[in-house]
């Protein structure tokens, strides 16, 4: 009889062992949120959209699972976009209507995404491209991000970025400070980002992997390139596409690393882009031949029809039921965003300032009447100047109409390659359109102004600014190409705010400080390999005389003994400072100068 009771009682045991639950994570109440964009893949370059051409297995499979908006739009260029889902609000009121000029820094009164989730106790990361401000307030660790790693500028090797970062074993900024990485920059931000969540399986946290690819220079290890050999294809799109399926092979290790640290279900996770396509459509005027695929829409990449702003969006969520391969093909938006996750997630968020976006979690979950949405109006430009001009470039949209340049009215149900201006049918439609264009201009333009990069603060001392954010009308060296061959231009400042009067040392360069390069050295290039362009060479400009001004005060400066900058030393006064600084040409110092690229002002 004992030993029947031992049998059943080490029955009972296997039983409860075989029905108990696999060992989890500790429970997250609040799921965690992973946001994927990339820069310049468009609609048309995911096989699941059509394109026969292009390897995206682990995107195509994703798509399958995935709540897809198919009518979802951004702004047609990189910062544009980033400023609206940062914000919830359109890029011209943020600051953020340029991709360079000064006008691509997130004004400092916008509340980020980053900012709502720290509120709400979630860890907060970002790797990979930011685009909204190199120096202080504005950079990602100053708006809510408290684990950064990203490239300076636009994208790898633009101006603000590191000295000679190629995309291969660059040197980063870690919460602003400069680290030396190993591997290809799209590995770089995927392995962070495997990192973070490995040692965040315990607590909420929200994720930005902001992808720089498939953004030129169309550099690629070149096993993705050699995968596009025999197609026809010219060497940008070949690398292009290669920089998209290598994307593809990490963002389908990211899923699995997820499942492997059992916090998939909870996580909700979205992958979008930024803007039309770069490189994988193109058209010939005067031949009027098409090449690549662009899923038969109207313009790429700083288009204002459908081609340049219409971009993927998928999410899931297998806990919150948003999964399935289900399509939405009501008008949405990247503003949208904050307000939606906000919501997903529960989180406390009283917008202080007007908002463009709108939640659209009854929309995901089928819960909202679709005519309440079919009317719904939004707008997206495309500025790239000085300051916002009204009516130019721009697209009023509703779920199933587009009127561009304020004029012409397309059918998009019925013509989705804009090819049919139905203006005159409509002038009811067009109407309305023009009055709520004009009627949200009118509230949109009392938030127009420029950001102002603060001097002198406890966060950045010495502060590194770049010619990138100059206020200029001519051409701005804003990569680093251009600063080799030595882009000549002569007006232009930093708008800056000196926060602390004292004592301070301006240093203006040519080459960045970090490259340790004299005032007129000339520097070889690289030559393009298969699966990357080529690197200019760097000449000699023969510079002297530098200068600064300091609002309408030119000041001299002197080269200092290694012959990297020239160097002053002087007291600003608190308050509004216009910064710019440049060298007189040998040749004829009366007249030829040009501006320096590269500035430096550490406070004594």
């Amino acid at each position: 009889m004992k030993i029947f009771n031992v049998i059943l009682v080490l029955a009972v045991l296997v039983l409860a062992a075989s029905c108990s639950p696999a060992k989890k994570p500790a429970k997250v109440d609040k799921p965690n949120v992973i946001l994927v964009i990339t820069d310049d893949q468009g609609y048309g370059d995911l096989a699941c959209h059509g394109n026969t051409v292009i390897k995206t297995p682990n995107l195509d499979k994703f798509h399958g699972e995935s709540v897809r908006l198919t009518n979802f739009h951004v702004g047609t260029t990189c910062a544009p976009t980033r400023g609206g889902l940062m914000s919830g609000r359109n890029c011209n009121r943020t600051g953020v209507w340029h991709t360079i000029g000064g006008c691509s820094l997130l004004n400092e009164r916008e509340t980020t995404l980053a900012d709502v989730f720290v509120d709400n106790g979630y860890a907060t990361a970002m790797f990979g491209k930011w685009h909204l401000g190199d120096n202080y307030p504005f950079r990602p660790e100053d708006r809510g991000f408290q684990h950064t790693f990203s490239h300076g500028g636009g994208g790898v090797g633009q101006t603000p970025d590191y000295w000679n970062n190629d995309y291969f074993d660059d040197t980063y900024f870690r919460n602003g400070v400069p680290e030396k990485a190993k591997g290809y920059c799209t590995d770089v931000w995927f392995d962070e980002a495997e990192k973070f969540v490995d040692n965040n399986t315990d607590k909420p946290f929200f994720m930005y992997v902001s992808l720089n690819a498939p953004h030129g220079p169309y550099n690629v290890p070149e096993k993705y390139a050699t995968m596009y050999d025999g197609l026809g294809m010219y060497k940008g799109r070949q690398n292009f596409y290669g920089m998209i399926t290598q994307l593809d092979e990490r963002f389908g290790q990211l899923t699995k690393h997820l499942e492997t640290k059992g916090i998939a279900d909870n996580t909700i996770l979205i992958f979008m882009t930024d803007n039309g396509t770069a490189a994988g459509y193109g058209y010939n005027k005067k031949t009027k031949e098409e090449s690549g695929f662009n899923a038969g829409m109207r313009g790429t990449k700083g288009s204002h029809y459908d081609g340049g702003h219409r971009v993927p969006f998928f999410i899931k969520w297998p806990k919150g039921d948003l999964v399935g391969g289900k399509d939405i093909n009501t008008l949405t938006a990247h503003v949208d965003f904050m307000p939606t996750i906000a919501e997903l997630c529960g989180l406390n968020y009283e917008p202080k300032l007007e908002m463009d976006g709108t939640s659209i979690t009854n929309l995901l979950y089928g819960k909202e009447s679709k005519e309440n949405l079919d009317e719904r109006m939004l707008v997206t430009d495309t500025q790239r100047n000085q300051w916002p001009e009204k009516n130019r470039n721009s697209c009023v949209m509703t779920s199933q109409w587009r009127l561009v340049n304020g004029n012409e009215l397309y059918d998009i149900y019925a013509d989705p390659g804009q090819k049919n201006n139905v203006a005159e049918s409509h002038p009811e439609r067009v109407k309305k359109m023009q009055n709520f264009y004009n009627e949200w201009w009118s509230r949109a333009e009392k938030d127009f102004e420029y950001p102002v990069i603060k001097i002198g603060t406890e966060y950045e001392n010495p502060m590194h600014m770049t010619c990138h954010d100059m206020h200029t009308e001519q051409g701005i060296p804003w990569h680093q190409n251009m600063i080799r061959t030595g882009k000549n231009f002569d007006e232009g400042y930093l708008l800056t705010e000196v926060v602390a009067s004292g004592k301070y040392k301006i240093s203006i360069s040519r080459y960045p400080l970090e490259s340790g390069l004299a005032m007129d050295a000339a520097i070889p290039g690289v030559e393009a390999t298969k699966g990357t362009d080529a690197i200019a060479a760097g000449q000699s400009l023969k510079l002297r005389m530098p200068f600064i001004v300091l609002n309408d005060l030119t000041v001299p400066c002197e080269f200092n003994q290694a012959n990297t900058a020239g160097e002053v030393v002087v007291d600003l006064e608190a308050g509004p400072l216009k910064l710019s600084g440049g060298f007189y040409d040998e040749k004829d110092k009366d007249t030829q100068k040009t501006l320096a690229y590269y500035y430096t002002v550490e406070k004594l």
